[in-house]
């Protein structure tokens, strides 16, 4: 029952780090050819449900937004993982409370933060994105904008998180346990047979976490961003290094300049370890795929898997990783 929990104060950097200015706004180096054959599914940790879900909405002629709402589903209703959704791991106070978005190939995209009492947020993050003006709601607006859209009330804290939430009270340790339980938030991104892109992230955030944090999940550009013209990326691993760096974002602008999507992983993490020299502390990961079908990963340490699903074949491959 035990799960990554809270960085120690001394472990999260306040040091920031700018994007390079020829990132930014440089026009696209990477010839526009012809999209991958098949569609494909990539989804961080082994969420082989979760992207076997994703992957046969896609065989079927499903749109890639459409299937990464349902595959990331799968998790949030999954009572055995404790970071995502139903049943995932409390806050120091008890409560459970969700992070989650959406982005369509368009570029348009919804979120929400802070969201406790709702099985689903990714699909409330789908509903802010085409219901409102709005691309962020957050605790009770955000629940209460659920319940107008009809999602139903409903406890999340299970016993089994409930049982380890007071076994972790009594000592109320915070710091990172680095790929304990070899998974965590799920991210996925869908190349549909149309070669349109999409993607989501959804979490229950840093297990025993203050309340109120909010990690990198449910923002785009940091947990999840994408340019159906180029690319799209996911992060997981501890929010707070990514959203200084707004990871996501800095590994679509990496491809944007005509890195393959290994190379601008490799390249974003490094930007995160140069910041802070805590980096052997926690754990952050990267996946990113282009308009090709190429794929690309990098974690820190060791242990980061993610799934692909293409041509009916469901697989699970270990990432290369910075500290070997």
């Amino acid at each position: 029952m035990k799960r990554r929990t809270f960085l120690k104060a001394t472990g999260i950097s306040g040091l920031g780090v700018s994007l390079m200015p020829q990132v930014i706004g440089a026009p696209s180096e990477m010839p526009l050819t012809t999209p991958a054959n098949t569609s494909i599914c990539i989804a961080t940790w082994n969420f082989h449900k979760a992207s076997k879900t994703a992957g046969e909405l896609l065989d079927s002629g499903a749109s890639a937004l459409d299937a990464v709402e349902k595959g990331v589903m799968v998790e949030e209703s999954n009572l055995e993982n404790h970071t995502v959704g139903k049943g995932g791991a409390p806050d120091r106070d008890g409560f459970v409370t969700l992070d989650a978005c959406i982005m369509a190939p368009d570029g348009d995209c919804g979120s929400v933060a802070f969201l406790h009492d709702i099985e689903h947020p990714v699909s409330v993050a789908r509903k802010v994105m085409e219901k409102t003006p709005h691309k962020m709601l957050v605790g009770e607006g955000a629940l209460a904008f659920a319940l107008e859209q009809g999602f139903t009330r409903q406890n999340l804290l299970t016993e089994a998180s409930k049982e380890a939430w007071e076994e972790w009270l009594e000592e109320k340790e915070y710091r990172p346990i680095i790929n304990v339980e070899n998974h965590d938030t799920i991210g996925m991104l869908c190349l549909d047979e149309n070669g349109d892109l999409a993607g989501a992230c959804t979490t229950s955030g840093l297990a025993y976490k203050m309340r109120g944090r909010v990690g990198d999940s449910p923002i785009i550009g940091s947990g999840l961003f994408l340019d159906n013209e180029i690319g799209g990326a996911v992060a997981t691993g501890l929010g707070e290094e990514i959203m200084k760096n707004v990871s996501s974002f800095l590994i679509v602008e990496l491809m944007r300049q005509g890195n393959s999507p290994q190379k601008a992983c490799e390249l974003a993490m490094d930007r995160i370890i140069k910041s802070n020299p805590a980096y052997r502390d926690f754990q952050v990961a990267f996946l990113a795929i282009n308009k090709q079908g190429e794929v690309g990963s990098f974690c820190i340490h060791p242990g980061f898997t993610y799934m692909k699903y293409q041509d009916k074949q469901n697989t699970n491959f270990n990432s290369p990783s910075f500290l070997k």
